[in-house]
């Protein structure tokens, strides 16, 4: 079991930057699907997910081939890139997915609690209307660069791992 969690004060700066932060993270999502299903089928398993402080990758399974996973992670991390069509899929499927938050009463409550009680904190209101406006591409790429310059790590590794 590995897990790390690559954490940037730049994400809580604005809403924008949350939703280009999830835009982001959707879209390695997306690039990894195909090199990492043999992965898959291997029973090795991995999950991007995009923390409120950052990007959290969790990658689990057979320890003699886990770090060869990580490594395609990071690498498709480090050299990333998108076209744009896979931004224009990903931002729609993003509206619909706030979209759907924002019409559960649950969901929106929770939101609303989380607004008044945590400090800094941007809406899902907010985060919807910064995508309805639009994103570029070239905001994107700008706060993918940002976000790779200004980087915390953390991590925790379990197994039969040696240091």
């Amino acid at each position: 079991y590995v897990r790390f969690h690559l954490i940037s004060p730049l994400i809580q700066q604005s809403a924008e930057n949350i939703v280009l932060f999830d835009t982001f993270v959707n879209i390695l999502s997306h690039n990894l699907g195909e090199p990492a299903y043999e992965a898959d089928v291997a029973q090795l398993e991995y999950k991007l997910v995009a923390g409120e402080y950052g990007l959290i990758i969790r990658v689990k399974g057979f320890n003699h081939k886990l770090p060869l996973l990580f490594q395609l992670i990071i690498d498709y991390l480090s050299d990333f890139s998108f076209t744009p069509a896979v931004f224009e899929m990903i931002t729609e499927q993003l509206k619909k997915t706030y979209y759907n938050i924002l019409i559960k009463p649950e969901t929106l409550a929770k939101d609303v609690r989380l607004l008044i009680l945590e400090h800094g904190r941007w809406s899902m209101i907010d985060k919807y209307q910064t995508l309805m406006k639009g994103l570029s591409i070239e905001a994107l790429s700008t706060f993918v660069t940002a976000f790779k310059s200004q980087l915390f790590v953390e991590g925790l590794v379990q197994g039969n791992f040696t240091s």
